[in-house]
């Protein structure tokens, strides 16, 4: 799904066809899921008119701030969610499919801006697309002290914790650092392969326990969680710009025949690998990212977790962390069913369950 960097991008869009133009006009076509707590009609009445005096991201959420006493226009893209402008392709999460198109008005629209300045003869239309039906549009007074925005934790670019505060909000956790990475309501905006990135430059692997991370993982966390948001904002989300030793670039080959080209500080090969923390896919480098607990320790820890729900906050704001803890208890139900010598026609039945969960 669009992370930080991507939404990033989306708000700087924004600001570049859409500040101090004047709306007059609003499509909007009925979703009673995408739209939250507002109708397409009330959201349209409600925009229609006024001006747009800046665009703004928080975490993976963005907004348009409008003159007027109304509200203002919260936005999120969930899974597929996307911006285009009239004329020119859509902002695709990583790559412009193979059938993108121009043709107006666009295929899964939610609604289309129409913006025009004083003086000018053409307008600007700007539409929200949203194939899945994952992201959300709402309407809020003060866009930075309501949920979702309230809800959620550091902003890696707009407000990263000091190192002793970080250090302090890790270590009170039991949980794996992926899947704290991903928690929301702690690192506002880093999805799975903002988290991996992190990952792999600090050395850490992702299943390590927040509560037995040393002084210098922490440190190395630390700055890459605001190293690597910085980098790929400062190429305006475009991975052709992102350096050539990110795990980005090399990440994408599972299951298919080409090889990756990524190499150890020492030239040779590395091996990626892929595990499932926290519900998600998670890429990592064997030989650089080494989980540094016994797998005594490491089993007793899953044990444990089968027994209780993680500590972590759900993924404040997300609809796809439903998609993922269904996955997570897909995954402990099939630990537990490999860890119990039961009969074979039991198994055979909580097989036929767990299939049925995950679908």
């Amino acid at each position: 799904m669009p992370e930080l960097p991507e939404v990033e991008r989306a708000a700087k869009l924004l600001r570049e066809v859409a500040v101090d133009k004047k709306i007059i006009d609003v499509e909007a076509v009925e979703d009673t899921i995408v739209f939250s707590g507002v109708s397409h009609e009330e959201f349209s009445k409600e925009l229609l008119g006024r001006t747009v005096k800046d665009a703004q991201r928080y975490g993976k959420v963005f907004y348009l701030l409008l003159d007027g006493k109304g509200r203002h226009p919260v936005m999120h893209f969930g899974m597929t969610g996307m911006l285009q402008v009239k004329g020119q392709l859509a902002t695709y999460y990583r790559e412009t499919p193979r059938k993108a198109s121009t043709d107006w008005p666009p295929r899964f629209m939610k609604f289309i801006l129409h913006l025009k300045s004083d003086g000018d003869t053409e307008e600007t239309q700007v539409a929200f697309l949203d194939a899945r039906r994952l992201g959300r549009v709402r309407l809020c007074k003060s866009p930075l002290t309501e949920p979702p925005i309230s809800t959620l934790g550091f902003d890696p670019i707009l407000s990263m914790p000091d190192l002793d505060d970080f250090k302090k909000g890790v270590r009170k956790r039991s949980c794996p650092i992926k899947a704290l990475l991903l928690d929301q309501s702690f690192s506002a905006g880093v999805g799975n392969w903002v988290a991996d990135e992190i990952l792999y430059h600090a050395r850490v692997h992702p299943e390590e326990r927040c509560n037995v991370l040393t002084d210098a993982q922490l440190e190395a966390l630390h700055m890459q969680t605001s190293e690597v948001c910085r980098l790929a904002v400062s190429v305006n989300a475009d991975d052709s710009k992102f350096p050539q030793d990110w795990l980005f670039k090399h990440r994408w080959g599972k299951g298919k025949k080409e090889k990756h080209t990524l190499t150890l500080p020492d030239g040779k090969p590395a091996t990626i690998k892929w595990i499932t923390v926290g519900g998600r896919t998670s890429a990592y480098v064997a030989e650089l990212q080494k989980l540094q607990r016994g797998k005594a320790a490491a089993d007793a820890q899953a044990a444990e977790d089968d027994r209780d729900e993680s500590d972590l906050t759900p993924l404040s704001g997300d609809e796809d962390a439903k998609v993922d803890k269904k996955v997570q208890n897909a995954t402990r139900k099939r630990k537990r069913k490999l860890n119990t010598d039961e009969d074979a026609p039991t198994r055979t039945a909580r097989r036929k369950t767990t299939r049925t969960h995950r679908t």
